[in-house]
């Protein structure tokens, strides 16, 4: 099945819902209002400007082998080639963000970056068919307020559909645009945005349920969000865990990094989706907090016990305190041996 035409019909059997309806993001958001905790550095906002804008890195982290393969000897001296040392540990690479947020409400910030990169070949990896995502919650005093920036690349901006109700034109940051005039309603403030490389831009601005800020607190903050929106991206964000060289064929369809999880105090919950990024089914691979490990004993990855679990035909394979205390989740559809080709390939922590 192409991903591509299905991700099209799909958005085109919804153009009435809003892009970020409640069915699909609940889940999300119950997340990021339970974690409402100091963002890390890559994400921080403070004093009104968040200065999202780090070095961008390789997505994939590269396995250099040691530069010398002698090693020091108890007597000060070194050995031969007898006695190599072991290749270090691949670090945990960055991963890169199409678009670069130059400006958030004042607070503190809790997040989710995710990217899709799914449709795109190997001669245009970089082809997206949904692009990226932000989404924040930010806590100042009393108030909290749910910020999301995303791209919707196969909306035009005249194709516009709001949860509050109707729009009217706008220009932001020389960008036309559509934005709703309801921004006190249900869905708070909305603004498409042309997007450079085409389709829009979204930004949404609300008060988070039980919390308060007037239309005008909304609309200040969502059109100052949107305009220091800067394209191409330099944000990157820190996995708990990444992806090394994965099998032939395979690649980083997606990820979702999420602050809070069990990456430490603070960590980020990570997942991924891997596979060839133009057919189904993906194989998953998650940070997995349920509690929920089953399944019999399996053979060790990188020194981690496992668990193997068959439910008619969909398998999972737990790599056992593979972040901290918190197992790593392999799933999806193809066999034991592809779960262990991806399992084998992750960059754990040190």
């Amino acid at each position: 099945m192409d991903i591509e035409n299905l991700i099209k019909d799909t958005f085109t059997a919804h153009e009435p819902d809003a892009p970020d309806s409640d069915q699909v993001l609940a889940a999300t958001r119950q997340r990021l209002d339970r974690r409402r905790a100091v963002v890390s550095p890559p994400l921080a906002a403070g004093a009104g400007v968040a200065l999202l804008a780090l070095a961008a890195v390789a997505v994939v982290a590269l396995n250099r082998p040691a530069d010398d393969t002698r090693v020091a000897t108890g007597s000060g001296q070194t050995s031969g080639p007898a006695a190599v040392a072991a290749p270090p540990k691949p670090a945990i690479a960055e991963l890169r963000m199409p678009y670069s947020l130059g400006w958030l409400p004042p607070g503190k910030a809790g997040y989710l970056a995710r990217r899709i990169n799914i449709g795109g070949s190997a001669a245009d990896p970089e082809k997206p068919v949904y692009g990226g995502e932000y989404m924040l919650t930010v806590t100042s005093g009393r108030q909290v307020l749910l910020v999301d920036v995303q791209e919707m690349r196969m909306v035009p901006v005249e194709r516009a559909v709001f949860k509050s109700g109707p729009g009217r034109p706008v220009t932001l940051a020389g960008r036309a645009g559509v934005e709703s005039s309801h921004s006190g309603g249900p869905g708070g403030y909305e603004v498409y945005l042309t997007h450079p490389e085409g389709g829009s831009l979204y930004v949404n601005v609300a008060a988070q349920p039980g919390s308060t800020a007037s239309a005008q607190e909304l609309t200040d903050a969502g059109r100052r969000v949107a305009e220091n929106v800067t394209f191409p991206g330099t944000t990157t964000v820190t996995p708990a865990y990444g992806l090394g060289k994965l099998p032939d064929g395979q690649r980083m369809c997606s990820f979702d990094v999420e602050e809070g999880g069990p990456g430490g105090p603070g960590g980020p919950r990570t997942s991924y989706s891997v596979g060839t990024c133009s057919t189904l089914p993906p194989i998953h691979v998650r940070t997995d907090e349920s509690g929920q490990v089953r399944g019999t004993a399996g053979r060790p990855v990188q020194g981690h016990a496992t668990r193997y679990l068959d439910e008619k035909g969909y398998h999972t394979l737990w790599i056992l305190k593979a972040v901290h205390d918190a197992p790593i989740a392999v799933a999806g559809s193809g066999t034991q041996a592809e779960l262990y080709a991806v399992a084998d390939h992750l960059v754990l922590p040190r």
